[in-house]
């Protein structure tokens, strides 16, 4: 058997040499991503006075972003968060981003006529990497409506643990017919066993009636009822999209 020191330097020089490095384990369960394409999940908290001034400017210039790389969607947070955008990126793999975040840096124009006035509108920024699960695809509504962000925090163990119940549950609600899955999307940097669920609907009133709808089916019940077991913690928040945003 290799030594730890020699096991390090077998792959060391492996990258080295420009190997593709393939790592397998018998402990692997479950089904994972067949591809190395990720999202990137953005949240601005705007100064509460600046949110209009944010908007506006964003509107403006955010074709001088888009050329640099695909926009999934662009939200303002009307419940569940205040004076808040979220906006998703899609990134082939991390060296994609990579490149894309250098080339940004030197983009005079972008930062000039963009990030140098836009970033003193801001308190905070966050950002999350995730996957789509293996089992959904990027969805597309079909008009106009509102969005609706789920967050769930599950317990450790990812996927292996709690990926099927989570997925009947998700099942349950889509054959209800009241809303529409855009996205599951699965956390690897951020808070981990952490599945962000993006639903559109047409308006507020009618994600609220199709709730009240749902949480009588016996079918949803019983399947967030083996779900839940799993879930540390919930959060939901109501977005509206912006007029510039490819999801609407």
């Amino acid at each position: 058997m290799l030594g730890s020191r020699a096991l390090f330097r077998g792959i060391t020089a492996a990258w080295r040499g420009g190997a593709a490095l393939q790592v397998s384990s018998s402990f692997a369960t479950g089904p994972r991503q067949g591809d190395s394409t990720f999202y990137e999940f953005r949240t601005y908290t705007v100064k509460p006075d600046k949110m209009k001034d944010f908007l506006e400017l964003t509107s403006k210039n955010i074709h001088l972003r888009t050329a640099h790389s695909p926009m999934v969607g662009y939200w303002t947070l009307e419940f569940g968060g205040m004076n808040k955008a979220f906006h998703i990126w899609k990134y082939d793999n991390f060296a994609q981003r990579a490149a894309v975040r250098a080339a940004l840096a030197k983009d005079q124009e972008w930062q000039g006529k963009y990030m140098s006035q836009m970033l003193p509108l801001l308190d905070k920024q966050d950002n999350e990497i995730a996957y789509l699960v293996p089992w959904c695809e990027l969805g597309s509504p079909p008009k106009d409506g509102v969005y609706e962000l789920v967050t769930f925090q599950m317990k450790p163990g990812g996927p292996a643990v709690w990926g099927q119940s989570f997925k009947a549950a998700i099942s349950a609600h889509i054959k209800t017919g009241y809303t529409k899955l855009i996205g599951v999307f699965h956390t690897e940097y951020g808070l981990l066993n952490r599945v962000h669920v993006l639903w559109w609907n047409e308006n507020p009133d009618s994600r609220a009636a199709g709730r009240h709808y749902a949480h009588e089916d016996p079918r949803v019940v019983a399947a967030v009822r083996e779900s839940v077991q799993l879930l540390e913690s919930q959060r939901n928040f109501l977005l509206l999209p912006t007029g510039f945003s490819p999801l609407k």
